[in-house]
């Protein structure tokens, strides 16, 4: 009987929103409003969320205090983590609700919480007092959901209204950390706060990374911060991620946090799964799994990789189902399309949409022809095979979208799925092959055995 109401009242309809409300005051009466008893640090964004979130707790743990997270890919609760597989970046609010009361009763000092656009406008955060909020950047995302960009800009925008509303914690500052690079700064810098910091690379900034070297394995800069700076090693790769650092410094600081444990918690985050995630099994090609599933994650990651390898560029990637942000499609065929040498376009969360439409969306951006260089095929472990079969020494074979999930939505059901697992069966096994008589570029046009 749900089922059947949801699919006919929208997703923003007030009667839906409503409810979502209602089930939200419920969950923090019944868990007795435990962000309370925490010092709570909220990350938005479009993107870099999950890294900064990880980022950020491991710098409260260097400090020496014990934290709770919840991500997209991940929960912790002092030195107990374990994997999200639940689909969601942000909890709804009883699972929320009760993560946050065990947090509490385990003796965590902060929470630091991954919160989409999605868990503002459905309610899921009502009675989660934040103290510290922080943006990323913002670009076009889920606007098929919102109705509009600026929508979807609001809906971040509530998670600073909480900090500039919200009651106020003994010996605890509200402070907003906001990025000045990023072209929405001032519809942020708008709100109040008893703190502000801005960080960023190109103007400005009162948080910032100078001297920057960009290495495969990571990033070195001098990170400085007002009257002070301090050597960083950061092994994720990617201006990107310089980014994402920033952005967690910047919530330290606004928690008076010491430099050096900035820098430890930092330079001891060796990496998110599934975020430029390398596969290594001896082969002679790079082998990258990320999340990246809009256009701009896309175009960094390709461009990123474009600009470390000798050979060539293989991308698996689709694009997600269930009605969302259709527009998007062709946008990132048409990066594929820019950057990748070779492409392979297939399913990613298909939901209960038709995978061909979704596939032949997204290609149309492709300007060229299927089997030069180029395939639509909506298996995805067939997909992921053909990229893996034409690489080379020297290549480099990334499959994008997905990253760490270990499920699939295809069909309206749960299917049980992980690039890394799929990757790794190939890797450890023979992968065989026909070879046709196509040849491009030097390399056989392969056709697979089922």
């Amino acid at each position: 009987m749900l089922d059947f109401f949801r699919k006919i009242i929208p997703d923003t309809h007030p009667i839906r929103l409503f409810y979502h409300k209602v089930m939200a005051v419920i969950a923090a009466l019944v868990y007795r409003y435990p962000a309370n008893d925490l010092v709570v640090v909220g990350i938005t964004g479009t993107n870099g969320k999950t890294t900064t979130v990880n980022y950020t707790a491991n710098i409260l743990t260097a400090a020496g205090y014990k934290v709770g997270m919840t991500s997209t890919i991940n929960f912790q609760i002092g030195s107990r983590k374990w994997e999200n597989n639940m689909k969601q970046t942000t909890l709804g609010p009883f699972k929320l609700q009760k993560l946050l009361r065990q947090m509490v009763t385990e003796g965590c000092k902060y929470a630091v919480l991954e919160l989409s656009s999605h868990s503002a406008t459905q309610s899921r955060i009502h009675g989660i007092n934040i103290d510290v909020a922080a943006f990323t950047n913002i670009t076009s995302d889920h606007i098929e959901y919102h109705g509009s960009f600026n929508s979807y800009i609001s809906a971040k925008a509530e998670i600073f209204k909480k900090v500039s509303k919200g009651n106020r914690k003994f010996g605890v500052d509200r402070a907003l950390v906001l990025n000045r690079d990023d072209k929405y700064f001032d519809f942020f810098n708008q709100h109040v706060a008893d703190r502000k910091i801005n960080y960023g690379m190109k103007g400005n900034a009162s948080v910032t990374a100078k001297d920057l070297v960009r290495r495969p394995d990571g990033s070195h800069f001098v990170l400085h911060v007002p009257n002070n700076s301090i050597a960083v090693d950061l092994k994720m790769p990617g201006d990107f991620n310089v980014y994402n650092a920033l952005t967690a410094a910047s919530c330290a600081l606004a928690l008076n946090i010491d430099l050096e444990s900035i820098k430890k918690g930092l330079e001891e985050s060796t990496g998110v799964a599934g975020r430029f995630e390398t596969v290594k099994k001896g082969q002679k090609y790079d082998i990258i799994v990320d999340y990246a599933h809009a256009t701009d994650a896309l175009q960094s990651l390709l461009e990123l990789y474009k600009g470390l390898v000798s050979g060539k560029i293989f991308l698996v990637f689709g694009a997600t189902g269930g009605g969302r942000d259709k527009a998007k499609r062709p946008k990132m065929g048409a990066i594929a399309d820019k950057f990748a040498d070779y492409i392979v376009v297939t399913n990613d969360d298909p939901y209960e949409e038709d995978e061909w439409q979704i596939i032949d969306q997204v290609s149309e951006g492709i300007n060229r022809a299927q089997g030069a260089g180029f395939w639509k095929i909506p298996d995805r472990r067939e997909a992921i095979r053909l990229a893996l079969t034409l690489a080379r020494e020297g290549d480099c074979v990334i499959v994008a979208g997905k990253g760490a999930e270990k499920v699939m939505m295809l069909r309206g059901k749960r299917v049980d799925w992980n690039d890394k697992q799929v990757i790794e069966e190939f890797l450890t096994r023979k992968i065989e092959v026909e070879i046709g008589y196509e040849h491009f570029e030097g390399r056989e046009n392969v056709c697979l055995k089922s």
